[in-house]
């Protein structure tokens, strides 16, 4: 199951991450924001690459977004295949997406604590890795589906609705294949 959900969820993550961006970009035309170079900025300080002020380093900013969108990508697939799946788990999956942007942010110290963002900026970014979040978990959910259901998924199956005493599965049905 994991290797599965690791080659799944780096495709599902990659494919947020293309959604993600190219809603950022409308969004950008429309509204004028600029790119954020935050995501460089993260990335130099972690890496203990070399910061140069004044230079826009592109490549390092794709390095970043489109990198941790993958990696986180392999979470969702883990949830999917687990058996969390559907809109209640992408939106769990919004906030650990987000949840990882401000802690690799603000302890490098390039970001800082989003009730001190610009309403507008917050309302930008929480609608992105909003969107990151349900089109990756889309993604992972249609892979993991095509093993079938996930061992949360045949519990519940069980014994329909939660009711006192249903305990899980025997130990030997739980993870299935």
């Amino acid at each position: 199951m994991m290797r599965r959900a690791v080659w799944q969820g780096l495709v599902a993550g990659t494919a947020g991450v293309a959604v993600m961006t190219l809603g950022e970009k409308a969004e950008q035309r429309l509204t004028g924001r600029p790119d954020s170079h935050v995501p460089a900025r993260t990335l130099e300080r972690l890496a203990g690459l070399p910061e140069r002020p004044g230079r826009q380093p592109v490549a390092v900013n794709w390095a970043m977004h489109v990198g941790q969108g993958a990696l986180l990508g392999v979470l969702r697939s883990v949830m999917a295949h687990a058996g969390l799946r559907g809109a209640w788990a992408s939106a769990q999956f919004a906030v650990v997406r987000l949840t990882n942007d401000q802690i690799l942010e603000n302890a490098t110290g390039v970001g800082a604590p989003p009730p001190t963002w610009p309403r507008a900026e917050l309302m930008a970014d929480l609608l992105h890795k909003t969107v990151y979040a349900f089109a990756t978990g889309a993604v992972a959910d249609a892979l993991a589906a095509r093993d079938g259901p996930g061992p949360g998924q045949r519990h519940a199956g069980r014994s329909p609705g939660r009711r006192a005493g249903a305990g899980p599965p025997p130990r030997d049905q739980a993870w299935g294949r």
